[in-house]
């Protein structure tokens, strides 16, 4: 490590352990804290998981924990290219030589930003696990920093908390409008403003920065992100050489959110226009995507890994709001924005998602396996005030329901109260998005 990165970290570190922590929206996010276990915090860039840091920081501030062992740093510094882990033990030993009297004594809180970016990190937390009294939560912008080399190099000494973009609570809460204890009660005024709340939410998206800004800075902002996730988390990342192959792919799979797709039939389109690229590394670059979390895949339900395998896959992006940046017909699919929502409401659940065709052609949006142990079924209708519409809906539940018979059935509506008075299938409600939403899971 130089002289200059020596300096650049004692600045880094006399402000990340003094300066005021910002007031933001709070966060709520399920995460378990275990002895001996550092908690990863990954998350598509931009989503919130600096902001998360901070939260905790501010919790135990909150608790009576003196602000210098709440500790904060940042590795993104173009003034520390090629960090190495020494650099981390220089962060603890100068911290513990501005506070002598906490090593040992106290436990501190390390919360180390993009700490993929310093080679060698893995091995340093894991020690430090073991030889300080600290509590670790680090951070980075790709999967990959749990699924690969946490999970390999921290020998299980770590657990994963996945920052998404707000979830409509949390949008909620931003804008300072309550949620009501019990939804069954709501008045029509307060139902009203509810359904308008969620058409925003719906349209404008779920990432912090980018709320409360006019559409044309709103569209902009999220372009640069989806421009930089591509750069930094797959190009620079993975050496990426095919640019315009990881482009359409990218255009591709955000402009028709929710509908099936094949790497195979993508594959053929490339060759034929020109464009040969591997099949082999398509796949290659579609895990690098959803290492960067820009796209979430749901894979169809199948009886064994080889027929999984050769169905078609569904992709949708980690926000709404990134679908009209490349739907070209200028308008918003709200049928495509619904799934998005409900899928990333699932997995802020830590439920697994499927999808599911049946025998009657009927696809079904999501299988969904909950973290206690039950099964759902879920239907999404943007638009069900057509008959025939909330009958095909009802229908493919009901059959849905003979294939899975211990699981539930949920039809998911934009509004109710426009859906006609239909019989449905035993075990099966219909619900709108919004109630949906704002359910309370453990």
């Amino acid at each position: 490590m130089s002289p200059s990165q020596a300096a650049v970290i004692q600045e880094k570190l006399a402000l990340g352990t003094s300066r005021e922590l910002p007031a933001l929206t709070r966060r709520q996010v399920s995460m378990t804290l275990l002895a001996g276990k550092a908690q990863a915090v990954i998350g598509m860039r931009r989503a919130g998981k600096t902001c998360f840091l901070f939260q905790q920081m501010q919790e135990r501030l909150d608790q009576g924990v003196p602000r210098e062992r709440l500790v904060y740093l940042n590795f993104e510094d173009e003034r520390l290219p090629g960090l190495q882990a020494e650099g981390l033990t220089f962060v603890l030993e100068e911290y513990y030589r501005m506070h002598p009297g906490v090593r040992g004594k106290e436990s501190i809180t390390l919360c180390l930003d993009e700490v993929q970016l310093v080679a060698g990190w893995e091995s340093f937390v894991r020690r430090i696990l073991d030889s300080e009294k600290v509590e670790v939560f680090l951070s980075g912008s790709s999967a990959k920093m749990l699924s690969q080399e946490v999970a390999t190099a921290m020998r299980g000494r770590a657990l994963e908390v996945i920052i998404h973009p707000f979830s409509f609570r949390e949008y909620l809460n931003h804008e300072a409008i309550p949620v009501p204890r019990d939804l069954a009660v709501v008045t029509p005024a307060k139902r009203s403003r509810f359904e308008k709340a969620f058409a925003d939410y719906l349209s404008g998206g779920g990432f912090p920065e980018t709320l409360g800004l006019p559409a044309p800075e709103r569209s902009q902002l999220l372009q640069s992100y989806v421009d930089v996730a591509m750069l930094r988390d797959v190009v620079e990342r993975h050496g990426v050489a095919n640019v315009a192959a990881l482009r359409f792919l990218v255009r591709h799979l955000l402009a028709n959110a929710g509908g099936p797709f094949s790497v195979q039939k993508i594959h053929h389109f490339l060759s034929s226009q020109g464009m040969p690229v591997a099949k082999n590394t398509l796949h290659e670059y579609l895990a690098h995507l959803e290492d960067a979390f820009l796209v979430r895949t749901v894979w169809m339900e199948a009886s064994s890994e080889r027929q999984r395998m050769v169905n078609p896959r569904k992709a949708y992006p980690i926000d709404t709001a990134l679908i009209p940046l490349y739907d070209r017909s200028g308008r918003m699919n709200l049928g495509h924005a619904l799934g998005t929502v409900v899928l990333l409401e699932l997995e802020r659940r830590r439920s697994a998602a499927t999808w599911v065709r049946t025998t009657s052609g009927f696809e079904i949006d999501f299988l969904a396996r909950h973290a206690d142990g039950s099964r759902e079924v879920i239907q999404v209708c943007a638009d069900a005030s057509d008959p025939d519409t909330a009958g095909r809906e009802l229908r493919s539940l009901g059959e849905a329901a003979l294939a899975f018979p211990d699981a539930t059935g949920t039809l998911i509506v934009l509004n109710q109260s426009g859906f006609p008075t239909l019989p449905a299938p035993a075990n099966t409600r219909v619900v709108t998005a919004w109630q949906w939403l704002l359910e309370c899971w453990d």
